[in-house]
């Protein structure tokens, strides 16, 4: 395990306006990427996946997610459910791939079942041929592992160490935030609403860029013609999220004026306001009056990441054929937006190798949501 310069950590939880930047190490060490599974993501609670991908009862999804095998499954209560995907028996992978199951979670190795609350069903031969039961083999204590999870709009979020506080304590500010969406039904855009990006840089570098709308002007030129680097203002959470908001929110996709619809019962706010936070530690948040989008961010190693994207809209008749053309803009729209941050976080990446580096300076008024991460993460290796 690399040590960490305890001083230069020490730099980063200093006021913005003498603090550095997070170590190198952070960035480029195999080392660091493998304690912040367990001090930055295990310990909290982090994005997996979307409850979108398990419609149905019976739907199942396996999911590798910083190395452990996981299975969202739908419930017969139609509740989303996140198990470890492996049987207590004997540790073999349940499901391969995503499926639509029968009845029953059933090992393919000795064919134990489990219901889809994770309960043990089934045991057969256990105790030799033709008896299915051991005193030994106790069902009711060798259910699926549960990991805790909790919905926050259509985005699967689970604690894996189990220690969190409760979802709604962890992200109180977030759910004040954003109340008037929290409750709201999202409906995905199918297919062409969702895509996927794999980026050469650390995860972090994607949060931190994300969060801040100093870089507009210069990446993204077209977004900034109509939502200037001066109509934006700071979010801020300690210990929870920082981004951006736009007091110019104003799409238009269609030269006829056609558009989506808005959420119901809005403040004015949302009229020509939209809201973009990078929510720690890894999914990206972007809230509009007529539609909203998801980045989780999936870690794959300390210099690649796959960002997956999804977008929703307000209601069924946003997602038929006849609003297709208008979500396909939409999804193009955003999509060459972030494309246009790939070769920032990559050079960023690229820069992390510099040996002198010794973190890069803040500017107080342009980068306090990116310092509030890089705090964040400084903390929790401080152990504070």
């Amino acid at each position: 395990m690399t040590v960490l310069d305890q001083d230069m950590i020490a730099n980063v939880l200093r006021p913005i306006e003498a603090a550095n930047g997070l170590p190198n190490a952070f960035y480029t060490d195999p080392d660091v990427h493998e304690a912040e599974k367990r001090v930055l993501f295990a310990a909290t609670w982090a994005c997996m996946g979307f409850a979108k991908d398990v419609p149905n009862k019976g739907d199942a999804n396996p999911v590798t997610f910083l190395g452990q095998p996981l299975l969202v499954v739908r419930a017969d209560d139609g509740e989303v459910r996140v198990f470890q995907n492996v049987c207590r028996h004997r540790g073999m992978i349940l499901v391969e791939e995503k499926t639509t199951l029968r009845s029953t979670i059933r090992c393919p190795y000795h064919s134990w079942c489990y219901n889809f609350d994770g309960s043990l069903r089934t045991t057969p031969h256990v105790g030799g041929p033709g008896k299915n039961l051991h005193e030994c083999i106790k069902r009711e204590e060798l259910g699926l592992i549960e990991v805790r999870s909790y919905i926050f709009m259509d985005t699967i979020f689970i604690n894996l160490d189990g220690k969190a506080p409760a979802f709604e304590v962890h992200a109180a500010s977030l759910l004040e935030q954003w109340k008037e969406f929290a409750d709201k039904p999202l409906y995905h855009g199918g297919p062409d609403s969702s895509f996927s990006l794999e980026v050469n840089c650390n995860w972090k570098l994607a949060v931190e860029n994300y969060c801040e709308s100093y870089h507009l002007p210069w990446i993204h030129p077209g977004l900034n013609s109509y939502s200037r680097l001066e109509d934006h203002y700071h979010i801020m959470q300690q210990g929870e999220y920082s981004g951006q908001g736009t007091v110019v929110y104003n799409p238009k996709l269609d030269d006829t004026g056609r558009a989506f619809s808005n959420f119901d019962d809005l403040s004015a706010k949302w009229d020509t306001g939209a809201e973009y936070i990078s929510f720690y530690p890894n999914v990206l948040f972007g809230v509009h009056r007529d539609h909203f989008y998801a980045i989780m961010l999936d870690p794959q190693s300390n210099g690649r990441t796959i960002e997956r994207i999804e977008i929703y809209y307000t209601s069924p008749d946003m997602c038929g054929d006849d609003m297709a053309d208008l979500r396909r803009k939409n999804a193009s729209m955003w999509k060459d937006i972030f494309v246009e941050d790939i070769f920032v976080v990559e050079g960023m990446q690229r820069g992390r190798s510099a040996s002198l580096y010794d973190g890069g300076k803040f500017s107080p008024v342009m980068d306090p949501p990116t310092h509030l991460f890089h705090e964040w993460v400084a903390a929790r290796f401080a152990g504070k």
